[in-house]
């Protein structure tokens, strides 16, 4: 009844104006629009880098990397299984125009299983390998590294094509992750050694030799996040229970009521570097860049003092995230006082490294304080009040919380808290301390 006090015009005009929305939201050629914002499925964060590589991030290889609606579909979805009786009959097989998955069972066998174009797929792959079917290339995190001559003597663990996710190209574009990469021939190959078995529909399936962890967080990405348990993803994208150690030939037990579709804050663990995937909502509700920095000046602005020096503390800016500054603050992590940088307390017996805190005289190690930058890493967007230790990278008392209940895998079989913005493994009592800052005395 309203409508009669609007001119008709404009009615006309808004009825117009949804229609070309709806068409423009749902239209099947939306890549004819380059105007268009691409669709963003997610995020992958590499855990140990603040923000960037040590060198700086290049082309694929970096510390995030996201996955937007690629132009053409270039999903695959598994059809024809052909069983061979050598593997030179296997190779016939497997041409390199099409893309397969190639199960040694013996010498005498292997069988093909032949994947075929899905229109409704994206997938996007991940590995060490620097060839062109590896989207994100991910190397060996070395803990608190500076540099990547660092990281370069360790021998490798993670797989050249570790992973792949394929991505729905329509709406809610859920994400899932499957075991091993598609090399540059299109093939993957499970040898004799790789864990593999007929599956009870006929099918085959198998592990990786490293084998690729996921772990979804209960209660999503969010402060009320609690740790979830550590599961393997098969090639077929299948759940298992761990294996005893990271290459046992024993998998472990199906779990059917979990699945591998990538949720907020999912954990993927390549034996070697730590991914955090972050769906495009998820990363919409977390505090940017821009709000870690105007926390930082809040902060300097609060003019913290020194309780020996009386000088006054500021956190350098985020671009100078590795060079210790004379105004920076420092933290005895034993109590939390925040001094600037001083000699005292410093007993030649205890080599340096644990100091007495004037304030308290609690004895530990002294160490500058950093803030973190990495905004995918937060749970929430509260002030920088607390430090991971013995690193003493600073954010929120939330988030602190978090990552020091996670176990994550470290080497073969062990599992331990880590700081995500330095993958220094964390130490104390809880992993963290809140920090007590001195206000200024005037």
């Amino acid at each position: 009844n309203n409508e009669k006090s609007v001119p008709q015009l404009l009615i006309r005009d808004l009825k117009f104006e949804k229609k070309s929305l709806a068409k423009l939201m749902f239209s099947p050629d939306q890549e004819n629009h380059p105007s268009k914002a691409p669709v963003k499925y997610g995020e992958l964060i590499v855990l140990g880098y603040n923000g960037s590589l040590p060198n700086g991030d290049r082309g694929r290889r970096k510390s995030r990397f996201a996955l937007f609606k690629r132009p053409k579909a270039n999903g695959v979805k598994p059809s024809t299984v052909h069983i061979a009786c050598t593997p030179q009959a296997a190779k016939a097989i497997s041409n390199k125009d099409q893309h397969s998955i190639s199960y040694t069972l013996s010498r005498a066998q292997t069988v093909v299983v032949e994947y075929t174009h899905d229109s409704n797929t994206d997938m996007f792959q991940i590995g060490r390998s620097t060839e062109s079917p590896i989207d994100f290339v991910v190397t060996d995190t070395v803990p608190g590294s500076q540099s990547n001559s660092d990281t370069q003597s360790v021998q490798s663990t993670i797989s050249r094509f570790a992973c792949r996710i394929i991505c729905e190209r329509n709406p809610p574009f859920t994400a899932r992750i499957y075991a091993a990469g598609f090399d540059s021939s299109k093939n993957i190959f499970l040898g004799e050694k790789a864990a593999k078995w007929k599956t009870s529909d006929g099918q085959m399936d198998g592990l990786t030799t490293n084998g690729v962890l996921v772990m979804h967080p209960r209660n999503g990405f969010t402060e009320d996040s609690k740790p979830g348990v550590w599961r393997e993803i098969s090639v077929c994208g299948n759940v298992f229970s761990l294996r005893e150690t990271r290459s046992a030939q024993q998998r472990g037990k199906m779990v059917e009521n979990e699945t591998n579709q990538l949720q907020d804050g999912s954990l993927i663990d390549l034996c070697g570097a730590t991914l955090l995937w972050r769906t495009a909502e998820g990363l919409a509700r977390t505090p940017t860049v821009k709000h870690l920095e105007a926390l930082r000046q809040e902060i300097n602005a609060a003019r913290p003092q020194c309780p020996v020096g009386f000088n006054t503390l500021a956190f350098p800016s985020m671009k100078r995230k590795d060079v210790v500054d004379e105004k920076q603050p420092w933290v005895y992590l034993n109590c939390g006082h925040v001094h600037g940088y001083h000699n005292w307390g410093n007993k030649e017996e205890r080599d340096g490294k644990d100091r007495e805190c004037p304030m308290c005289r609690s004895v530990g190690p002294y160490v500058p304080l950093w803030l973190g930058c990495e905004a995918g890493f937060y749970v929430d967007a509260g002030p920088p009040t607390h430090a991971f230790s013995p690193c003493g990278h600073v954010c929120s008392e939330k988030t602190t919380a978090y990552w020091s209940q996670i176990p994550l895998p470290h080497g073969t079989h062990t599992f331990h808290a880590a700081c995500p913005f330095c993958a220094h493994q964390l130490a104390g009592e809880q992993g963290y301390i809140r920090l007590i800052f001195q206000g200024p005395l005037d």
